[in-house]
């Protein structure tokens, strides 16, 4: 399917999945006894998502190994929280460390899946997350670097385009780029798509969606190999 190049940009007026669906959709990537980071925005979900028959021990760059899902009303405490400040819970042999060893966790090659937000996403799998072009302030990279480059398997969860209707998915990023070619997969409110050497792979689309319209908010070319599948969540 070819990239829709410098066309405007017309957005079908279908719903899409929210923030909540995006991270339960990627929320089914993820497997059994596997160590994942989950960074800021939509992958900070993931835990209340997580499938009941699996057991995954989430990281904070903060010092904190075994997280749980996000603490509800009442059972907070704000001694125990993730990077993000938000009051988590732990399960069943979670350990503390400091942030230096957390770190060295994520640029050691320990953990197995990194899940991050992303600004753009390139058809080799760049990734641009910390900066747009323009915006006030200096941005904030924090530790998406390292965990880019360290994680074995790197997910990007993300809106596929912006709130203007601009690509996120493209040939080649235009911000600051947070890690070459490290993106595996991409989950968005319209598609799971992986990618290969070959190019972007289109494996799912959100329902009510074909295709053909998901590539025209796309910059780059998806590539159908099969039957592409309607996503599914928790």
């Amino acid at each position: 399917m070819p990239g829709n190049g410098t066309n405007k940009i017309v957005v079908p007026d279908k719903p899409r999945l929210t923030r909540e669906q995006i991270a339960q959709r990627a929320a089914l990537e993820l497997l059994d006894g596997a160590y994942v980071n989950l960074g800021w925005g939509i992958p900070n979900l993931i835990a209340d998502y997580l499938p009941k028959e699996i057991t995954v021990y989430f990281h904070s760059e903060n010092g904190i190994l075994g997280m749980g899902r996000r603490a509800k009303p009442g059972e907070e405490d704000f001694d125990l929280v993730d990077a993000m400040k938000v009051p988590v819970t732990l399960i069943s042999g979670a350990s503390f460390f400091h942030q230096a060893d957390a770190h060295l966790m994520s640029r050691g090659g320990h953990l197995d899946v990194a899940v991050l937000g992303g600004f753009q996403v390139s058809e080799k799998g760049d990734l641009a997350n910390w900066k747009i072009p323009g915006a006030k302030g200096s941005g904030g990279i924090g530790g998406a670097m390292d965990i880019a480059a360290g994680a074995k398997t790197l997910i990007v969860c993300m809106e596929h385009t912006t709130k203007d209707g601009a690509p996120k998915i493209v040939k080649q990023c235009t911000y600051p780029v947070t890690g070459l070619a490290c993106v595996d997969t991409i989950v968005t409110d319209l598609a799971v798509i992986d990618v290969e050497p070959e190019g972007l792979i289109l494996r799912e689309v959100a329902r009510g969606w074909s295709a053909e319209e998901v590539q025209s908010l796309t910059g780059a070319s998806l590539i159908a190999r099969k039957q592409i599948l309607e996503m599914s969540f928790v």
